[in-house]
């Protein structure tokens, strides 16, 4: 039996009050390049870190800022319901957006961490 592979982290993302002084630090202090995209579906201020994981900044309302671990996952709804069962607490249900499917789940211990599913085009 050949054991399961471990989920790998896909994406980084910055939740913060101060867009625009979160990027030019990041940007300064290790030379990750910014871009805002625009899309019909809004913008999102994405981070690249030179690597294989992607990243990007979110402006929103924290007591202070926290990095969201994206996990890919083969089935959002069946990893949150084993999160839950695992005593996390579910902050974002498991909701489809123009890419894929997301949840976002805190974890017994404080942490929080987002699941994804990449929509499969044929």
């Amino acid at each position: 039996m050949t054991p399961a592979r471990p989920h790998p982290v896909l994406h980084l993302e910055l939740h913060t009050g101060d867009l625009p002084a979160a990027g030019a630090f990041y940007s300064r202090l290790l030379r990750w390049r910014e871009e805002q995209i625009d899309s019909a579906f809004g913008s999102y201020h994405a981070l690249e870190f030179g690597g294989a994981v992607g990243g990007g900044i979110v402006a929103c309302d924290v007591s202070r800022p926290m990095w969201l671990p994206y996990v890919e996952v083969d089935r959002v709804d069946r990893a949150t319901d084993r999160a839950v069962l695992l005593g996390a607490t579910v902050l974002l249900a498991p909701r489809e957006g123009p890419a894929g499917w997301r949840s976002v789940v805190a974890t017994p211990e404080g942490g929080e961490i987002a699941f994804w599913q990449q929509k499969r085009y044929r």
